[in-house]
């Protein structure tokens, strides 16, 4: 063989190696922060996540647009909390995106409360009640125990729908589980001076956060789930804190600040902004900075002044 026809030899073997198909990484669709944060965790390079919401939307109140519809379209995994959050535009994704993989029942589509135990469970439900869900409380990524429990159902998933990966998501899910399980003990311990602490929340967003910790909510400033604070309620929330005090007020990154300002100022208490998902605040910038941040807030505004 010449010098010239080796030369294009191994120049074709350099281009079709070129053209072979790199790893395709599996396309994930998540429909908050926290979750799309946690299949970063669980895949690492494997996967290519992107997220429907940020930090400062309120996660029931998203609108369906093209975009996200065109990235439903292409997703292998769709992963929401479920239990009703994304009951307004999430099933109008599904059904505009025409993706078999990613509806209800099939393995493409996972609803992380699915995995854990849900706390205010309504016995009935109508629409006088403002926006209570049937399924329960959805905001169950407020206790980082539950964030552990829907990572060995989601790393699991991952497996079943990438199978050729699997080793590679069981061996970063153990990994992923010793750090987590680490930290959660550690926020614990720290955050054990909030047991029996009395507080107000501007919605209710914090019920599992409150269970974990063992703080005690005497009063939310939304008169009904999603109804935003009237002045006449706010009133009547400062009315019940004569009687009953709490030592702050709470609101998420999310929530217009000034109900929250208003009731601190008139009853004397602090005011604590929590990131409540990953991006929240500069400190939350992963799942591990969501509660590092999270209980370092807390704690300060229980601190006495």
């Amino acid at each position: 063989m010449s010098i010239v026809k080796r030369f294009l030899a191994a120049a074709g073997l350099l281009l079709a190696v070129a053209a072979a198909p790199a790893h395709a990484a599996l396309k994930v669709l998540a429909c908050e922060p926290e979750w799309g944060a946690l299949v970063q965790e669980l895949g690492g390079p494997l996967v290519d996540v992107a997220v429907a919401t940020t930090a400062m939307q309120d996660p029931h109140q998203i609108q369906a647009k093209p975009s996200l519809i065109a990235r439903t379209r292409n997703a292998d995994l769709v992963v929401c909390t479920g239990a009703e959050l994304e009951v307004g535009w999430l099933p109008v994704l599904l059904q505009q995106s025409g993706n078999a993989r990613v509806q209800a029942g099939q393995p493409g589509n996972f609803a992380a409360a699915d995995y854990v135990r849900k706390l205010e469970i309504p016995t009935s439900v109508d629409r006088s009640q403002g926006d209570v869900h049937a399924a329960g409380n959805p905001h169950i990524q407020t206790d980082p125990r539950n964030i552990g429990t829907v990572a060995v159902a989601l790393a699991a998933r991952l497996q079943q729908v990438d199978a050729a990966n699997a080793a590679q998501y069981a061996q970063r899910a153990t990994a992923f589980q010793q750090k987590w399980q680490a930290a959660v003990a550690r926020w614990t311990q720290q955050a054990a001076p909030l047991r029996g602490v009395p507080v107000v929340s501007q919605h209710k967003g914090y019920v599992y956060l409150y269970d974990w910790l063992g703080i005690k909510e005497v009063a939310v400033l939304e008169p009904k789930p999603g109804v935003e604070p009237s002045a006449a309620h706010l009133q009547e929330v400062l009315a019940t804190l004569k009687a009953t005090p709490a030592r702050m007020v709470i609101y998420s990154a999310y929530q217009d600040s000034r109900p929250a300002e208003w009731l601190g100022k008139n009853a004397g208490i602090a005011v604590v902004k929590i990131p409540f998902t990953v991006g929240g605040t500069d400190g939350a910038k992963d799942l591990f900075g969501l509660f590092d941040d999270t209980v370092a807030r807390l704690l300060a505004g229980a601190s006495p002044k």
